[in-house]
């Protein structure tokens, strides 16, 4: 019995447009320090799942309690233990990235924050745009300003939507350091993306979606034995196995074809 806090507890989640099942009775739990890597095929249910976790959507089936505070009931405290980077930030206009930072900071009772800013626009080479407004930076600018945003209060649990898209090969090397850093530290996160490189260079555990359904879960040893034709085999190879793909869509070099 695994007697480790839970930071995140998603209990028979689902969710439905009209006649569609976009997410169908899913449940998993989270501990401190883990790294989830949630992925599936287009329309598995991943970004449903990620907003509705992030109080975007509100919890209409099933139950999701983040640090133990129950999202439908208690969304307040909810939303305070955790930080939402979706896949192409939009920071405010008028305000300069060190001024959504002293936002950040004043929003979720960071009172020190002045030292931990100066160090996280260090670490995510911002130093120069601190007094730059957010309409004027690039993609991958508003990418490293979210993860600061995300990082200046030290969360339980980060959502990352496709975080990496926008960043220029050094930027992507410099957010996986974080990313593990912050892992380290005790914060919880959860990694979306089509990317399944770097989910298998990242992720300690794996959520795999498939039209809505939960079709794994767990480490990638334990995908391995679940799928033992891949055995060898890279995540990828796994995810076209899992989602019913089949090993005829790879090749000899675990590329799809």
């Amino acid at each position: 019995m695994d007697t480790r806090p839970v930071v995140l507890s998603v209990e028979g989640f689902s969710r439905s447009y009209e006649t569609h099942r976009a997410v169908d009775s899913l449940s998993f739990q989270l501990h401190p320090g883990e790294i989830l890597g949630l992925v599936g095929p287009n329309g598995a249910g991943k970004t449903t799942t990620l907003r509705t976790i992030a109080g975007v959507l509100p919890v209409k089936e099933g139950r999701i309690a983040v640090a133990g505070f129950d999202l439908a009931r208690d969304e307040e405290r909810a939303k305070r233990a955790m930080r939402w980077i979706p896949d192409d930030p939009q920071p405010f206009d008028a305000l300069t990235v060190l001024e959504h930072l002293e936002f950040t900071a004043a929003l979720y009772g960071q009172r020190d924050w002045r030292s931990r800013a100066d160090e996280l626009l260090a670490r995510f080479e911002l130093g120069e745009k601190r007094d730059a407004f957010g309409g004027e930076l690039s993609r991958g600018m508003r990418q490293k300003l979210a993860f600061c945003c995300a990082w200046i209060a030290r969360p339980a649990l980060v959502l990352m939507d496709e975080p990496l898209s926008g960043l220029d090969p050094r930027g992507i090397r410099s957010a996986k350091h974080e990313i593990e850093e912050l892992a380290r530290e005790g914060t919880t996160v959860i990694l979306s993306s089509h990317l399944l490189a770097l989910i298998e260079e990242l992720a300690t555990r794996l959520l795999i979606l498939d039209r809505g359904r939960k079709v794994f879960e767990g480490t990638l040893d334990e995908a391995r034995v679940r799928f033992p034709e891949q055995a060898r085999g890279s995540l990828e190879e796994i995810f076209f196995a899992a989602t019913g793909e089949g090993v005829a869509r790879v090749d000899g070099r675990g590329a799809p074809r």
